[in-house]
């Protein structure tokens, strides 16, 4: 497990850059924390990290967003107001979280019994006390 605190979004997005210098094809990422704790801003760095030049925003309405423009292709899930797991099944999702990209997905804990047996689970949290923009990353790997 891995532990970073960052203190600013661009320390976030720096984070999140690294993360995706770091990506290998196949790789799946999933990305908990409340509404606000910075979800996208990570997103959007590791997509830098890929080489992706193009805006990044949360695909909360069409569920996923390709990017093929980097390194690999980048496959953006963001599951907030999927109903159940069959609309997944329905977007063809096994070609994304078992190809040949980098898979993030938000609000993955909405579809964990879908989730492959190895991946790695990145938590963001605030800390008021610590300041507004402060976040706490926790990095894990998780084999089922």
């Amino acid at each position: 497990m891995e532990r970073t605190e960052t203190f600013s979004p661009e320390e976030t997005f720096r984070l999140g850059q690294k993360l995706g210098e770091q990506a290998r094809p196949g790789e799946l990422y999933t990305l908990t924390g409340d509404l606000g704790t910075g979800k996208t801003v990570l997103t959007q760095g590791i997509a830098r990290g890929l080489g992706v030049e193009e805006p990044v925003c949360s695909p909360t309405f069409t569920i996923v967003q390709i990017y093929e423009e980097g390194r690999m292709p980048f496959y953006h899930f963001d599951v907030y107001r999927i109903g159940d797991v069959e609309e997944m099944e329905e977007i063809g999702y096994e070609d994304y979280f078992y190809g040949q990209g980098l898979t993030i997905i938000e609000w993955a804990e909405l579809i964990r019994e879908i989730l492959p047996k190895n991946h790695k689970e990145i938590r963001i949290e605030k800390d008021p006390e610590k300041g507004f923009d402060y976040r706490r990353i926790t990095i894990s790997e998780v084999t089922k």
